[in-house]
């Protein structure tokens, strides 16, 4: 696509930026109190803002002027913070971690791919090489270790030389017997077609006949052939079909192959043209130091030469020039509003009266002190009795849109983007290069700020230079220098006063070479690259029916791709989203064998480009033993985390930190990092991007109150429904090499795995899918009934087993919340519908 094309799209997502934030601001006035309204409320703008980061995320993936570049990554990052605001607020209302927006996508006229939360390519691109060195430094650490599988290694069958003959023996006769079969069967074939030519003897049919027949014949097959390809082709442009790639050759000359190419043509652009914008800034910079810093300079001087004077004349002595700390020269000429200078008016009156009372002031200062803080904590107590009280009001009154932090930053965006972009003429710059005039006015206020501060030095000694002659005219010593030492004595002593930090125990080493010990310890891994769209599910569409009549549907594994999205990769992907969003520390994934626990958390890690700890309780046993020993290791994992951050920290087998009964035979201590690992988490910062995500598949066999403390989210993966395993069908046979011919009956295929996980059909495809039955593909294309056999030998995942996980997570602290919720509506309910029956049979009796 074209320059105009992403423009154009930029523009659009401004215009609906703009009418989005009118509409919040008349909604946040309002309350309401009804929960369905409450959460259309809710749902409509947060549909649009995703519509918005998608046009926004593909807008600045593909422009390539610099100048555009940087303002659009302020609005992403503002949407993409607004996107996660929005869900939590849904969380709040709902209770809920899984919502269903079908009804709104149908009042919006909207496809479930037109609210897929796309994943900002600039996560990984922007760190692509800091994370190649890293991948290389991984590399060359684990090639000191040697080949890793040493444990998977199959053992050498041992047999003696005769065992050996006799095997080769075996075979060699077994071959040349099959090839003797085969060369009698030709022979045999042979025989009879001749004895068959010999019984008929010479052909009676007449040519024209003949010609005939073979015509018939050639003109029925090539009629129902061509009557196939426009049923194909039909059933293609429907949508009902997909379209058959034949050979590799094709694959990259379709048009998606082709926009690829283009869309990683313009990246190169967008480098080259960022690289000549950071060049030319320095050359700007430069010119505008030589031409226009002589002009600042003097204009300064003369500016705070006048100030001198009108003080002087207006105190009768010259004043105090303001500290680097307190601004300079800038606090001079800033701008005030009247309330401001009437303050410092009374400020000044203030000091001036209590010159005299020095001795006096003190002590009562000291004793308001002491009120001050008697009142406040007397308020505090009042305050936190009200609140338990005023909660209650609070749900009653309504429900609100949640304020944002991100507000701001979009409304600046907007009007830095109204004031310079929106009408400005850009046809003399086609190929978008970065627009000089711009730079000049961009870099004018960094030069200026130079300047003015070699005038406060240069003017700071002119003043005391005048001080010291008006001091010798009267015969004083001037008391600057020891104020100002004073002051800097006050401030230094307010510092010593914070917050202790934490012990560093490894202070005198590199992080290279902690994280160098955490590779070879076997505690950072390296993952497969996997990527989050792999995880294909179907989306819901009868989530809003089933919870209208109050019950609770199991989420699709396209609404567990959208919440991973929304609480682990977005945040962990932005720094400012990760440092002014709700910040979630820690994830617990939880769900069947197979379900794609692990593919998730690759995913994750790749999309960000994140490291990956594995603190799982097998692969930390038996290393750094010992109480001090964990507390080291937990020290340096953390350390390394987040000074190399984004990082994921992986405990595999949750539930096995917080177990209720540990086995005798187990020697992995698994509840070793019962106590330690919430007191991590607790010091974990807003500007910490490190990510707990916790893994398991038996969670009813952990207490549940520690564990729902450690992890703040808890996600349920369910087993994929009928349209997820339709779609998975399809994706796993075709990536292995397989071809969807009508003769492969699909439907019937996803009816029959009902149970089985996204895993499961994995082995069952690759099992069926050989190399030798990938060379029979053309001759003999695939059917159903191959694909029943192996997958009758896995065992699937029954419904005792969901339930039980269903029942589970109705016990956590958030399921609790919606099952109270769903019992008081049903309640309210109960009570609509008596009173209405007995108002029909007063009225009947009256009658």
């Amino acid at each position: 696509m074209s320059h105009s094309t992403y423009q154009r799209q930029w523009e659009e997502a401004q215009a609906g930026l703009t009418d989005l934030l009118e509409v919040e601001e008349e909604e946040l006035l309002k309350k309401e109190k009804d929960r369905i309204t409450a959460f259309q409320k809710l749902a409509v703008p947060y549909v649009k803002y995703i519509q918005i980061f998608r046009k926004l995320e593909q807008a600045y993936d593909q422009i390539v002027h610099p100048q555009k570049h940087r303002l659009l990554r302020h609005v992403l990052d503002g949407v993409m913070g607004r996107i996660l605001e929005m869900k939590h607020g849904m969380v709040t209302l709902e209770l809920s971690e899984f919502h269903y927006l079908d009804d709104v996508l149908s009042d919006m006229k909207l496809q479930p791919i037109d609210v897929e939360i796309p994943i900002p390519h600039y996560f990984v691109s922007e760190n692509a090489k800091v994370l190649k060195e890293r991948e290389k430094l991984l590399g060359m650490i684990l090639a000191k270790l040697g080949p890793q599988d040493k444990a998977d290694a199959k053992e050498e069958v041992k047999m003696t030389v005769e065992e050996a003959v006799r095997i080769v023996q075996i075979h060699e006769r077994a071959r040349q017997g099959r090839l003797r079969a085969k060369f009698m069967k030709d022979i045999r074939a042979q025989e009879e077609r001749e004895r068959l030519a010999a019984t008929k003897g010479a052909p009676t049919m007449d040519q024209n006949v003949a010609a005939s027949i073979l015509q018939k014949l050639w003109r029925g097959y090539y009629q129902r052939k061509r009557a196939r390809e426009a049923r194909e082709q039909e059933l293609i442009f429907l949508g009902m079909a997909r379209v058959a790639t034949k050979g590799r050759d094709n694959k990259k000359n379709t048009p998606q192959a082709l926009a690829k190419k283009t869309e990683a043509q313009r990246r190169i652009v967008q480098d080259e043209y960022e690289r000549e914008y950071q060049q030319s800034q320095v050359t700007i910079k430069d010119k505008l130091r030589k031409t226009e810093g002589p002009d600042m300079k003097e204009r300064m001087q003369d500016q705070i030469r006048q100030w001198f004077i009108e003080c002087r004349d207006r105190d009768g002595k010259f004043p105090d020039f303001p500290t680097e700390e307190e601004g300079g020269s800038m606090r001079i000429f800033e701008k005030k509003d009247p309330k401001q200078l009437e303050l410092e008016e009374k400020l000044k009156d203030d000091e001036k009266n209590g010159k005299g009372k020095s001795g006096k002031g003190r002590k009562g200062s000291k004793d308001k002190k002491k009120e001050t803080t008697k009142k406040a904590k007397d308020k505090n107590k009042k305050f936190k009795k009200n609140m338990k009280g005023k909660k209650k009001e609070d749900e009653d009154e309504g429900f609100t849109l949640p304020t944002s932090k991100f507000k701001d930053t979009i409304v600046e965006v907007e009007k830095s983007y109204n004031d310079v972009w929106k009408n400005r003429d850009e046809s003399n710059n086609f190929q978008q290069k970065h627009d000089v005039e711009l730079v000049k006015e961009s870099l004018r206020g960094d030069v200026e700020e130079e300047v003015r501060k070699q005038v406060d030095e240069l003017m700071r000694e002119e003043l005391k230079n005048l001080k010291m002659a008006v001091e010798r005219d009267k015969g004083r010593k001037s008391k600057t220098g020891k104020k100002l030492k004073k002051k800097k004595g006050k401030k230094g002593g307010k510092k010593r006063r914070k917050r202790k930090r934490e012990k560093d125990l490894t202070q005198d080493r590199t992080i290279e070479s902690l994280y160098e010990e955490l590779v070879l310890e076997g505690i950072i891994v390296r993952y497969p690259k996997v990527r989050l769209r792999d995880f294909e599910g179907d989306y819901s569409y009868l989530g809003t029916t089933l919870r209208q009549e109050n019950i609770e549907p199991m989420p699709s594994l396209s609404d567990v791709r959208r919440v991973v999205t929304e609480y682990c990769i977005l945040p962990l992907g932005s720094q400012t989203v990760h440092e002014n969003c709700p910040n979630v520390k820690s994830v617990l994934i939880v769900g069947p064998r197979g379900t794609g626990k692990k593919s998730i958390l690759n995913a994750i890690c790749t999309e960000t480009g994140a490291n990956l700890f594995d603190l799982t309780a097998t692969n930390i046993a038996g290393k750094y033993p010992g109480k001090s020993g964990l507390t080291m290791l937990l020290h340096l994992v953390f350390k390394v985390a987040r000074q190399l951050q984004p990082s994921v920290i992986h405990i595999g087998d949750a539930e096995k930190t917080f177990l209720k009964k540990v086995m005798k035979h187990d020697t992995s201590e698994p509840r070793r990092l019962r106590t330690a690992l919430p007191r991590q988490l607790r010091r974990l910062k807003a500007e910490d991007r490190v990510l707990v995500i916790g893994t398991c598949r038996q969670p009813y066999d952990a207490m549940m109150k520690p564990l729902s403390h450690a992890y703040q989210k808890i996600l349920m993966i369910p087993r994929p429904d009928y349209a997820s395993r339709f779609l998975l069908w399809h994706k796993i046979i075709t990536k292995n090499g397989g071809r969807i011919t009508p003769l492969l009956d699909i439907s019937s295929l996803t009816k029959i795995s009902d149970g089985y996980t996204p895993g499961q059909l994995v082995t069952t495809v690759t099992q069926v899918l050989t190399e030798r039955r990938l060379r029979q593909l053309a001759k003999r294309p695939l059917t159903a009934t191959e694909f029943v056999a192996p997958l009758a030998r896995l065992d699937p995942i029954y419904k005792e087993e969901e339930e039980a996980l269903k029942k589970w997570y109705e016990k956590t602290p958030l399921g609790k919340k919606r099952l109270r919720m769903i019992r008081t509506i049903q309640e309210d309910t109960g009570k609509k519908g008596k009173k209405g029956i007995k108002g029909k049979k007063t009225r009947g009796k009256k009658k």
